[in-house]
Protein backbone atom coordinates (compact mmCIF):
# COMPACT_ATOMS: atom_id res chain seq x y z
CA UNK A 1 0.00 0.00 0.00
CA UNK A 2 1.45 3.34 -1.06
CA UNK A 3 1.13 6.20 1.43
CA UNK A 4 1.16 9.70 -0.02
CA UNK A 5 2.78 12.48 1.97
CA UNK A 6 0.43 15.47 1.62
CA UNK A 7 2.85 17.77 3.42
CA UNK A 8 4.99 17.86 0.26
CA UNK A 9 2.07 18.99 -1.94
CA UNK A 10 2.33 22.43 -3.50
CA UNK A 11 0.45 24.80 -1.13
CA UNK A 12 -1.38 26.48 -4.02
CA UNK A 13 -2.65 23.15 -5.29
CA UNK A 14 -3.72 21.99 -1.83
CA UNK A 15 -5.67 25.25 -1.29
CA UNK A 16 -7.27 24.86 -4.72
CA UNK A 17 -8.26 21.24 -3.96
CA UNK A 18 -9.64 22.30 -0.55
CA UNK A 19 -11.85 25.02 -2.08
CA UNK A 20 -13.00 22.75 -4.91
CA UNK A 21 -14.11 20.14 -2.35
CA UNK A 22 -15.76 22.82 -0.23
CA UNK A 23 -17.60 24.25 -3.24
CA UNK A 24 -18.76 20.79 -4.36
CA UNK A 25 -20.03 20.06 -0.84
CA UNK A 26 -21.95 23.36 -0.67
CA UNK A 27 -23.38 22.86 -4.15
CA UNK A 28 -24.53 19.32 -3.35
CA UNK A 29 -26.03 20.37 -0.02
CA UNK A 30 -28.08 23.09 -1.72
CA UNK A 31 -29.43 20.67 -4.30
CA UNK A 32 -30.60 18.13 -1.74
CA UNK A 33 -31.84 20.39 1.04
CA UNK A 34 -32.36 24.14 1.42
CA UNK A 35 -30.04 25.94 3.81
CA UNK A 36 -32.43 26.81 6.64
CA UNK A 37 -35.83 25.73 7.99
CA UNK A 38 -37.17 29.21 7.13
CA UNK A 39 -36.01 28.86 3.53
CA UNK A 40 -37.45 25.36 3.29
CA UNK A 41 -40.81 26.67 4.55
CA UNK A 42 -40.75 29.50 1.99
CA UNK A 43 -39.80 27.11 -0.83
CA UNK A 44 -42.65 24.72 -0.03
CA UNK A 45 -45.19 27.53 0.39
CA UNK A 46 -44.13 28.86 -3.01
CA UNK A 47 -44.29 25.43 -4.69
CA UNK A 48 -47.69 24.75 -3.09
CA UNK A 49 -48.95 28.16 -4.20
CA UNK A 50 -47.80 27.71 -7.79
CA UNK A 51 -49.17 24.16 -7.97
CA UNK A 52 -52.61 25.13 -6.70
CA UNK A 53 -52.76 28.37 -8.66
CA UNK A 54 -52.39 26.16 -11.73
CA UNK A 55 -55.05 23.79 -10.33
CA UNK A 56 -57.44 26.66 -9.62
CA UNK A 57 -57.07 28.00 -13.17
CA UNK A 58 -57.03 24.64 -14.99
CA UNK A 59 -53.49 25.38 -16.20
CA UNK A 60 -52.46 21.79 -16.87
CA UNK A 61 -49.04 22.69 -18.33
CA UNK A 62 -47.91 24.47 -15.16
CA UNK A 63 -49.58 21.90 -12.92
CA UNK A 64 -47.65 19.08 -14.65
CA UNK A 65 -44.32 20.79 -13.89
CA UNK A 66 -44.90 20.18 -10.18
CA UNK A 67 -45.90 16.50 -10.42
CA UNK A 68 -43.48 13.58 -10.17
CA UNK A 69 -43.88 10.96 -12.88
CA UNK A 70 -44.55 8.31 -10.22
CA UNK A 71 -46.86 10.40 -8.01
CA UNK A 72 -49.04 8.42 -5.61
CA UNK A 73 -52.29 10.07 -4.52
CA UNK A 74 -54.07 8.48 -1.55
CA UNK A 75 -57.62 9.78 -1.04
CA UNK A 76 -59.78 8.50 1.81
CA UNK A 77 -62.85 8.25 -0.45
CA UNK A 78 -61.26 7.77 -3.88
CA UNK A 79 -58.53 5.29 -2.94
CA UNK A 80 -55.08 5.15 -4.51
CA UNK A 81 -54.20 6.68 -7.86
CA UNK A 82 -50.71 6.22 -9.27
CA UNK A 83 -48.79 8.09 -11.94
CA UNK A 84 -48.65 11.54 -13.48
CA UNK A 85 -50.72 10.40 -16.47
CA UNK A 86 -53.62 9.47 -14.20
CA UNK A 87 -53.33 12.71 -12.21
CA UNK A 88 -53.26 14.84 -15.34
CA UNK A 89 -56.20 13.00 -16.89
CA UNK A 90 -58.16 13.54 -13.67
CA UNK A 91 -57.44 17.29 -13.64
CA UNK A 92 -58.26 17.69 -17.32
CA UNK A 93 -61.57 15.80 -16.95
CA UNK A 94 -62.49 17.94 -13.93
CA UNK A 95 -61.84 21.13 -15.90
CA UNK A 96 -63.68 19.86 -18.98
CA UNK A 97 -66.88 19.28 -16.95
CA UNK A 98 -67.24 23.04 -16.58
CA UNK A 99 -67.47 23.00 -12.79
CA UNK A 100 -64.96 25.39 -11.29
CA UNK A 101 -63.07 24.08 -8.27
CA UNK A 102 -60.79 26.27 -6.21
CA UNK A 103 -58.46 25.26 -3.40
CA UNK A 104 -57.40 27.63 -0.64
CA UNK A 105 -54.71 26.74 1.88
CA UNK A 106 -55.39 27.63 5.53
CA UNK A 107 -51.93 29.07 6.16
CA UNK A 108 -52.18 28.95 9.96
CA UNK A 109 -52.33 25.13 9.78
CA UNK A 110 -49.29 24.66 7.58
CA UNK A 111 -46.32 22.62 8.81
CA UNK A 112 -43.20 21.94 6.76
CA UNK A 113 -40.53 19.46 7.86
CA UNK A 114 -37.34 18.39 6.07
CA UNK A 115 -36.82 14.85 4.82
CA UNK A 116 -33.05 14.46 4.76
CA UNK A 117 -31.62 13.78 1.32
CA UNK A 118 -35.06 13.81 -0.30
CA UNK A 119 -37.09 16.96 0.25
CA UNK A 120 -39.87 17.92 2.63
CA UNK A 121 -43.20 16.90 4.05
CA UNK A 122 -46.02 19.45 4.05
CA UNK A 123 -48.95 18.98 6.45
CA UNK A 124 -52.00 21.18 6.61
CA UNK A 125 -55.64 21.90 6.06
CA UNK A 126 -57.27 23.39 2.99
CA UNK A 127 -60.74 24.44 1.93
CA UNK A 128 -62.20 23.65 -1.47
CA UNK A 129 -64.83 25.77 -3.15
CA UNK A 130 -66.91 24.94 -6.21
CA UNK A 131 -69.06 26.70 -8.74
CA UNK A 132 -71.29 24.30 -10.61
CA UNK A 133 -71.70 24.64 -14.37
CA UNK A 134 -74.20 27.36 -15.22
CA UNK A 135 -74.09 28.87 -11.72
CA UNK A 136 -72.35 32.05 -10.64
CA UNK A 137 -72.16 31.68 -6.88
CA UNK A 138 -69.17 29.89 -5.40
CA UNK A 139 -69.97 27.48 -2.55
CA UNK A 140 -67.82 25.75 0.06
CA UNK A 141 -67.25 22.09 -0.77
CA UNK A 142 -65.50 21.38 2.51
CA UNK A 143 -62.38 21.71 4.60
CA UNK A 144 -60.01 18.75 4.51
CA UNK A 145 -56.59 17.62 5.77
CA UNK A 146 -53.57 16.68 3.69
CA UNK A 147 -50.00 15.41 3.85
CA UNK A 148 -47.81 16.06 0.82
CA UNK A 149 -44.32 14.72 0.25
CA UNK A 150 -42.21 16.98 -1.95
CA UNK A 151 -39.01 15.79 -3.63
CA UNK A 152 -36.24 18.25 -4.46
CA UNK A 153 -34.59 16.94 -7.61
CA UNK A 154 -32.81 18.63 -10.51
CA UNK A 155 -33.20 22.03 -8.81
CA UNK A 156 -37.00 21.75 -8.65
CA UNK A 157 -39.70 20.81 -6.15
CA UNK A 158 -42.02 18.05 -7.34
CA UNK A 159 -44.98 16.52 -5.58
CA UNK A 160 -44.30 12.82 -5.05
CA UNK A 161 -46.94 11.58 -2.58
CA UNK A 162 -50.26 12.99 -1.40
CA UNK A 163 -52.55 11.81 1.36
CA UNK A 164 -55.89 13.62 1.37
CA UNK A 165 -58.38 12.81 4.11
CA UNK A 166 -61.23 14.04 6.27
CA UNK A 167 -63.79 14.14 3.45
CA UNK A 168 -66.65 13.10 5.75
CA UNK A 169 -68.78 16.04 4.62
CA UNK A 170 -68.49 17.05 1.01
CA UNK A 171 -70.95 19.63 -0.33
CA UNK A 172 -70.82 19.80 -4.12
CA UNK A 173 -74.47 20.53 -4.80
Amino acid sequence: MKIYNYSKMNPKISILVFFMCLYANILFAQKTNPATPDQLYKDIVKADSLLFNAFNHCDSLTYRKFINDDIEFYHDLGGLNVGADYEMRSIMEMCARGNHIRRELIKSTLEVHPIKGYGAVEIGVHTFYHTNKGQKQEKVSGTYKFVQLWQFKDDAWKLARVISYGHNEMHND
